[in-house]
């Protein structure tokens, strides 16, 4: 779920749609630490600890943040009920507002609606699907038909549509990784977490338990249940050359090998060559 934020003081949108964390417009404050003073740009996905920031920030230090807009310092009196430091309240434009902890590594926070039957309103408007269901198909021959004639390729390729939601497995122990409606991943880069990524296709909305560096790779990729690695051996992304990790995807009546690139922010995902004879992934990069 991305969040929508503006400061609770001048009522201004503090959205940045020009940085992207977690392949969403993020949430820009100034901050100040000590006598380092700059910019961070955090993560509009809520349970995303992910963010960009031009001054070094280590762990347990305590910062203030303040409204790039109007300047007001945005740090409160509220302490945090985890570890005692100044909670730091943003407003929703659903209403309602977001908290979260000075501190750094501290991971408190909550959401507060006004009116949760509105809230919640907004939220099936924006986020909502029309359900998850199998994996929705179409026929690349009939999209054709408007065009030209179809090849005999053509009419044997079937399209993934965009908001398909995919059923994904483990391609060593075959159970299922999708949790709670999420694409769940064990990851290690530098301390083990896990990803959590949209199971819809073209969808990237994602979070992660630890920080992932923007435009960087992660480490491993790993099955939640078995623990193997998914990296893809021999395996590049079409668009980045980063390593890929590959999962497997119900389609019809066989399971397809589907691959994502572990650079942080790259897009690019696609299926294996051997099934790009059959299917073909609608909008996507690999084609």
């Amino acid at each position: 779920m991305s969040l929508k934020l503006k400061c609770p003081v001048c009522g201004e949108s503090l959205m940045d749609h020009d940085r992207l964390v977690d392949n969403e417009p993020s949430i820009r404050l100034n901050i100040k630490i000590a006598d380092k003073k700059g910019s961070i740009n955090l993560s509009s996905i809520y349970g995303s600890y992910n963010y960009v920031t031009n001054i070094s920030i280590h762990k347990d230090e305590v910062a203030e943040f303040s409204c790039p807009k109007c300047s007001a310092l945005l740090n409160t009196e509220t302490e945090c009920l985890s570890c005692g430091s100044e909670m730091v309240p943003l407003y929703l434009d659903m209403g309602g507002k977001v908290s979260f902890c000075s501190r750094s590594g501290c991971k408190n926070h909550k959401v507060e609606f006004e009116d949760l039957s509105i809230a919640l309103n907004k939220l099936y408007q924006e986020y909502g699907y029309s359900g998850k269901g199998g994996l929705k198909v179409k026929s690349k021959k009939k999209e054709k038909a408007v065009e030209k004639v179809a090849t005999p390729e053509e009419e044997r390729t079937e399209v993934l549509e965009t908001g398909t939601f995919l059923q994904a497995y483990c391609p060593h122990c075959k159970k299922s990784m999708i949790e709670n409606d999420m694409l769940k991943l064990k990851i290690r880069n530098g301390e083990t977490g896990y990803l959590l990524l949209s199971p819809y296709l073209n969808v990237f909305t994602s979070k992660s338990t630890i920080y992932l560096p923007e435009d960087k790779t992660v480490s491993d990729v790993m099955c939640i249940h078995c623990g193997k690695s998914l990296i893809a051996k021999d395996e590049a992304c079409e668009l980045c050359g980063s390593p890929t990790a590959r999962i497997e995807v119900g389609a019809r009546t066989k399971l397809l090998s589907f691959h994502l690139c572990t650079k942080k922010g790259c897009k690019w995902h696609g299926l294996s060559k051997e099934d790009l004879y059959d299917i073909r992934l609608e909008d996507s990069l690999e084609w």
